[in-house]
């Protein structure tokens, strides 16, 4: 068991080894921390150094370097930059990105649009599909679909109420505490909370849960994985995005949620079979009286 866990380290490492450096960077000591910093700026950059360049530009010795690669899984520094350019290769890595006092817009821009490509594929590595057919089984046949969101939550509960009203499930969205305990507290077996916090760590909807489970329904929860709301979930999307919201404003994280409403709402449409997308052709073509005809290209001449 103990190797099979050091394969799968070894796995990961090589699949996005920046994720795991970030990951770490409160564990490393002072000057492998250097190190880190130094590959997190301009990781680039680093896989064209040599050892006595990226040494010398984090202000440490060559054999402090090759310590540093060998805490993540590498047989040494130059293995430790072949990882690093197949990291890079595979796509928009999480890195540090945040956004300075003195930046214009040529340059958060590009920022804001990076750190959420990285947010999308960081969570994409962390959710296990294993627990999103756990959590379409349960939409599927819920009797009805309570979705519970609060600040920047409650807009993506708005948008699953509006993904989900077109499976003939009842559906509602709350963003009130008080609707949400109420509506908790009248639930009962056969009913689905869906319950969206980043943080998990918001006293009302970790209370609102219990008391959701308390009544018979099941809680699905999109939230972080070790929260204290996760303990009162019958299911955990384990959502992690590398985004402190308790300095800056949510911005990643509730991309990363709208994505995951769209992931289950695919999951609930599959389910249904080919019969079903008739259903959802009728509800599209029902907006056609509303739109003006988009005019026909003119050719130039």
């Amino acid at each position: 068991m103990h190797q099979k866990r050091l394969i799968q380290s070894e796995i990961d490492t090589l699949n996005n080894i920046l994720t795991h450096i970030n990951d770490e960077l409160e564990n490393l000591n002072r000057s492998e921390r250097k190190v880190a910093e130094v590959i997190l700026a301009d990781p680039q950059t680093a896989t064209r150094s040599t050892i006595a360049v990226l040494a010398k530009a984090s202000q440490v010795s060559e054999p402090t370097v090759n310590r540093f690669c060998k805490k993540f899984n590498t047989a040494g520094f130059p293995d430790f930059k072949l990882h690093l350019a197949q990291a890079l290769a595979r796509g928009v890595p999480y890195v540090n990105r945040n956004v300075e006092p003195e930046d214009t817009s040529d340059s958060y821009t590009p920022k804001i649009f990076d750190a959420t490509i990285s947010s999308l594929a960081y969570a994409k590595e962390k959710l296990s599909p294993a627990v999103i057919n756990q959590a379409v089984d349960q939409l599927i046949q819920a009797k009805q679909i309570l979705f519970y969101g609060l600040g920047a939550s409650g807009p993506v509960a708005q948008d699953a109420q509006h993904k989900f009203f077109r499976f003939n499930i009842p559906v509602t969205a709350y963003d009130d505490v008080l609707m949400q305990r109420m509506a908790a507290a009248a639930c009962g077996t056969g009913d689905v909370v869906v319950v969206i916090s980043y943080t998990g760590r918001t006293k009302e909807l970790v209370d609102i849960a219990a008391l959701a489970r308390k009544s018979g329904a099941c809680v699905i929860g999109i939230t972080a994985s070790a929260s204290p709301l996760a303990k009162h979930c019958s299911v955990v999307l384990g959502v992690e995005a590398p985004e402190d919201t308790d300095v800056y404003m949510p911005m990643t994280s509730r991309i990363v949620h709208l994505a995951v409403i769209d992931v289950l709402a695919t999951g609930v449409t599959l389910r249904r079979g080919p019969g079903f997308l008739s259903h959802l052709k009728k509800i599209k073509d029902s907006l056609k009286d509303t739109r003006y005809q988009t005019e026909p290209a003119t050719r130039q001449n």
